[in-house]
Formats: structure tokens, C-alpha cells, sequence
């Protein structure tokens, strides 16, 4: 290895067969790439194989790119290629809840995320303050039941500006269009409690507290035109009990949906996230 040597995350999903395993470190041998981390899985459901591998290599990465895509062609794979030198842009959607967004803030200024918050979109003006403090752009754009389509045209106006590459719907209570579902696939991640579709609406911790809930919860997900209903990344829950009144209720969601979204951002920057229909495959 040389001092120049870049390293890579390669993912790649394929129909399963024998040799996939040796024919990949093979690959990156006859290119003197040395293999740092590796996992894979083989779905026996769908006869799918899936793969994460970080190596480092020398080899200029166009030329890696160009030589991966003819061998993986023999595989059919779908696969990709990052550089772990650079950090996943990203774009935080937020309301009236910042209990998220504070988080993801915090936790990225901690370089605890590899990810490059480019900006912040509100309906709502609450946390320009916040966004200021952290030297993120803020755009408000205010949505109502006429001018719901150009919102989002101007919110996915700043997604493709800013480049980015992750979109967290961190308490952005909006309803996102299926087109806007669809230009976002596979890139856009969504939080919410874990009391659907039991408690729906307005002040799901008061209905909550009401039935006398024993667990509280959290589900982070991607996001798909079936509301709620998209591929799961991560969910976690909390134990109540008679003693807890709402407002316990609520602050113990809220430490959980900070949890739980931001262990799904930090999976997804570091590619560990790969999808299977309407599952993931999650290499931790």
C-alpha cells in the first residue's frame, strides 16, 4: 500500500451464487486493494446476496469505478462506491418539534455523524435561531393546503442545490407528495412514534397516556408514497408506567426518537444500509 491510497465503501446487492465472496476480494487483490471491513448476507427468502466491503486502493477512482461496473455487470449486481473521506450531504426538514434537529445538530458538530448538514427547511420560523447558531442555512418555506405543490418544489429546489444526498424529516409534519416520495427514494428518512396506527392525529401521548400504555417507541423508517409504511431502519422503546403523566410520556418519546433517528443517520452516512424490497439489510 501507499501513502496516496484513498479508502472506499463498496455495497452491492445481487442474485446469490457461489463465489461472489471470492471473486469481489478478488477483484480488489488484483488491484492491491486491501480489505478493512467486510460483511455479507444471503436472503434465502428472495435468493438475494448483499454486501458491504471498506478497503483502501490506489488506483485513480474513475478507473476503479469504470472497472467495477464491467465486473459487476457478470454478476448483476447493483452496487456503489464511496469515499469515506467524504462526508454525506445532508438536508434536515423540521416544524414545531426541534427535539431532533437539536440533536442531529449537536451530535454532528460532535463528530459523531459523517454527515455535512448543507441546510435547514421549516414550515414554520421556530429554529432560524438555532440553524444561525450552527452557521446553517435556513429556509423558510410555509405550506398550506393551496400552495402545498410549489413548497415542495422549492424545498426540492434546495435539496438538489445543496447536493445532497440525505434528506431527514426530523418532526417536519408535512405530508410529502408521492412525486416528491419518489425523487427522494431510498435517500430520504423519516421519524415518528411508535403509537401508529393505534393513536393517530393530534396529541398521540395524551391518547396514549389515557389507554395506559406500558411501552413507549420510536420507528425510524425510510420514506415511501405509503405513508409510514416505508423500509424500517431502526426502532427502540422505553417502559411506562401508572406513575408516568403525559408530560413524562412525551419527554421519554422524545429521548427516543432523538435515539432512534439519529442511530438511522449514522447507519445510512456510513453505508450500512442496503435495501431489500421493503426491508433493509443493516451491516452495524
Amino acid at each position: 500500500m501507499t501513502t496516496t491510497s484513498a479508502s472506499y465503501i463498496l455495497t452491492l446487492s445481487c442474485p446469490d451464487r457461489t463465489g461472489i465472496v471470492h471473486a469481489v476480494s478478488g477483484f480488489l487483490f488484483e488491484r492491491s486493494g486491501n480489505i478493512e471491513e467486510a460483511a455479507q448476507y444471503n436472503d434465502h427468502a428472495t435468493g438475494l446476496f448483499f454486501m458491504r466491503v471498506r478497503f483502501a486502493c490506489a488506483m485513480d477512482r474513475a478507473e476503479l469505478q469504470a472497472q467495477l461496473a464491467a465486473f459487476a455487470e457478470g454478476f448483476k449486481m447493483r452496487w456503489s462506491l464511496h469515499a469515506t473521506a467524504e462526508p454525506m450531504r445532508t438536508v434536515i426538514m423540521v416544524s414545531k418539534e426541534g427535539h431532533c434537529l437539536n440533536d442531529l445538530l449537536f451530535r454532528w458538530k460532535s463528530g459523531l455523524l459523517p454527515v455535512d448538514i448543507r441546510a435547514i427547511v421549516s414550515n414554520h420560523r421556530d429554529f432560524y435561531q438555532l440553524a444561525a447558531s450552527y452557521n446553517v442555512p435556513f429556509h423558510h418555506i410555509p405550506v398550506t393546503a393551496a400552495t402545498k405543490a410549489q413548497a415542495e418544489s422549492r424545498a426540492f429546489e434546495v435539496v438538489e442545490n445543496e447536493g445532497a444526498e440525505l434528506v431527514v424529516l426530523a418532526r417536519y409534519m408535512q405530508i410529502l407528495s408521492d412525486d416528491l416520495c419518489r425523487k427522494l427514494a431510498g435517500r430520504a428518512i423519516n421519524i415518528h412514534h411508535s403509537f401508529l396506527p393505534s393513536f393517530k392525529g393530534a396529541k398521540p401521548y395524551y391518547q396514549a397516556h389515557d389507554r395506559g400504555v406500558k411501552l413507549i417507541g420510536a420507528t425510524a423508517h425510510y420514506v415511501t408514497a405509503d405513508l409510514d409504511e416505508g423500509p424500517i431502519i431502526e426502532q427502540d422503546v422505553a417502559r411506562a408506567d401508572h406513575s408516568k403523566t403525559v408530560e413524562d410520556l412525551t419527554a421519554m418519546g422524545r429521548d427516543t426518537e432523538s435515539q432512534v433517528l439519529a442511530r438511522a443517520v449514522k447507519w445510512h452516512s456510513e453505508h450500512r444500509v442496503l435495501l431489500n424490497g421493503h426491508k433493509t439489510v443493516i451491516f452495524k
